[in-house]
């Protein structure tokens, strides 16, 4: 992903929901409104989500060291599940409660027109955070439909500004609803529905960032177009007769490493299996520049269905 535009999208992201948090507290304070609370803890807990992506971009910029010899780029995927732990149990729980309290004990809102002003002016931001996300995303979505480049993105922050957006703004409508619901018919009742509503919203978000970001803790392996690029490149030279097997593992956001086993003449010299080890990497590194840290091993096919191997073959495997 771009670096920069990943980090413009967090910035725009933070600055408003930042700004929005105040504005909601403030209209809990003087309304009583808990869809406002709701609201407040929410854009809180998305600034709070924010500087931790920012924080997590820095971190995976750590040189390379003897603990991690492989550097700190997946530090980036933790930062994001963090994320969307904060998410369910500060913004999602919290909500669900905050509906539940005022269900049992509701009251009608004061100074009404103050949380309805701030709601409003709240979409109006949120929209514009959500467009520079949008926009920022574009260039990396491709053909991609939105959820398709949120389920398969390696880099977790410009997904979770996506999502978390998003879920602003239905929360935002939510919150609305139950505001005006509850002004017109004098029932606190509508308000605490609607909190409901927030904070169920914010659990569904966050269990799907949970599941997404968990599959990249765990090590996903490159894209198909990638993994077809890098067998092409290898084969592309004729001193390469097959790829045996070949598994390839994301260490970061940028950057994934390949392990292949390549089958070669068995009559090649050391330094000759060198040069094609060379050339294969440098062709693997022009054809997907995200492939970083390359293995290659040359080895001696021998076809398992085929009984009789060559006896050169038979002795290049045993002392292997």
């Amino acid at each position: 992903m771009s670096a920069s535009g990943g980090q413009k999208a967090i910035i725009a992201a933070f600055s408003a929901n930042l700004g929005i948090a105040v504005a909601k507290f403030v209209a809990w304070f003087l309304s009583g409104s808990a869809s406002m609370l709701a609201e407040g803890v929410h854009s809180l807990a998305d600034s709070g989500n924010q500087l931790l992506l920012l924080l997590g971009n820095k971190r995976a910029k750590q040189a390379a060291d003897k603990e991690h010899p492989f550097g700190y780029g997946r530090v980036r995927f933790v930062y994001a599940f963090v994320v969307a732990i904060i998410l369910f149990s500060v913004g999602g729980v919290f909500s669900v409660y905050e509906g539940i309290n005022k269900i049992q004990n509701p009251h009608p809102l004061e100074m009404w027109w103050i949380p309805i002003g701030v709601l409003l002016i709240a979409i109006v931001l949120e929209s514009f955070s959500l467009r520079t996300a949008i926009r920022e995303s574009n260039p990396l979505r491709g053909n991609k439909s939105w959820v398709q480049f949120v389920r398969r993105s390696k880099a977790p922050e410009l997904p979770v500004v996506l999502l978390e957006d998003v879920a602003a703004l239905v929360g935002l409508i939510f919150a609305l609803i139950g505001v005006s619901l509850t002004v017109i018919t004098h029932n606190g009742l509508f308000d605490g529905i609607s909190t409901i509503f927030i904070g169920v919203l914010l659990v569904a978000v966050a269990v799907v960032l949970g599941i997404e970001v968990k599959s990249l803790l765990v090590g996903e392996g490159a894209s198909d177009e990638d993994v077809e690029a890098i067998e092409r490149a290898l084969i592309a030279d004729p001193e390469v007769e097959r790829i045996i097997h070949m598994k390839t593992l994301y260490l970061g956001p940028d950057e994934f490493m390949v392990g292949a086993k390549i089958s070669v003449a068995a009559r090649r010299t050391v330094g000759e299996l060198s040069v094609i080890i060379n050339r294969a990497e440098s062709r693997i590194r022009e054809a997907v520049p995200a492939a970083r840290v390359i293995y290659i091993e040359p080895d001696v096919y021998i076809d398992p269905n085929d009984t009789a191997p060559s006896t050169e073959a038979i002795v290049l495997k045993s002392s292997d």
